[in-house]
């Protein structure tokens, strides 16, 4: 068993359902005696939940939308994660860094050497001997056609902007979660998410079970 602190994120666009399936992997690993941090993106400080407020639902260019997530980003960092982590805690985090190079970047259109340059200035963990860009340990990403995620989405709730966009932007953001994956390969476990709920949540456990950090 793994004993250190765990960083997990889960991805996928709207409509994969990844957010129900966070709260079943919690629960595995609180019933192996870990402590867990259940948090966000954007959001998980109370200064990163205004930002995330605004970041949803007010119209701005792809620069403020960027500056804006990073800003909650390093808020959430200092204030949640890397304290989580420091005390062994597993971190459970629905959205990180690939979502906005998945939403602003290829989503968006927006400069993706910016987005490179303000994750290292924003994630870059220092002391003790350490300097590195801090990223999950294991990327959950939940993996859907933007078709069969459009139709989940008909009866949502009032969307915010993102969750309103036409399919094609959400086939953009498909593009970038691939790409993200691509480059980065060992950190991603692709789930199929176009299967049963129960389904989708035992191949989520099993990604885990993999890395040996769930009996």
């Amino acid at each position: 068993m793994h004993s250190d602190g765990l960083f997990i994120s889960f991805e996928g666009i709207d409509g994969a359902g990844k957010s129900t399936h966070i709260e079943a992997l919690a629960a595995e690993f609180r019933a192996q005696g870990r402590a867990v941090t259940l948090t966000r993106e954007p959001g998980g400080t109370p200064l990163a939940e205004k930002l995330r407020a605004i970041f949803l639902h007010d119209a701005m260019d792809g620069l403020t939308e960027a500056l804006l997530v990073f800003a909650a980003r390093r808020d959430h960092l200092q204030q949640v994660i890397e304290p989580a982590l420091a005390r062994r805690e597993v971190v459970l985090c629905d959205r990180f860094t690939d979502a906005t190079f998945a939403y602003q970047g290829f989503g968006r259109g927006f400069d993706l050497a910016v987005l490179s340059y303000l994750e290292q200035q924003v994630q870059t963990v220092r002391g003790q001997g350490a300097n590195f860009v801090r990223q999950p340990d294991l990327t959950v990403w939940f993996d859907l056609a933007p078709a069969v995620a459009a139709a989940r989405l008909v009866n949502i709730r009032v969307p915010d902007k993102f969750e309103a966009q036409p399919q094609a932007f959400f086939a953009n953001v498909a593009a970038g979660y691939t790409d993200r994956c691509n480059k980065d390969p060992g950190r991603f476990a692709r789930i199929n998410a176009d299967q049963s709920v129960q389904q989708v949540r035992l191949d989520a456990l099993a990604a885990v079970r993999s890395r040996g950090w769930l009996a």
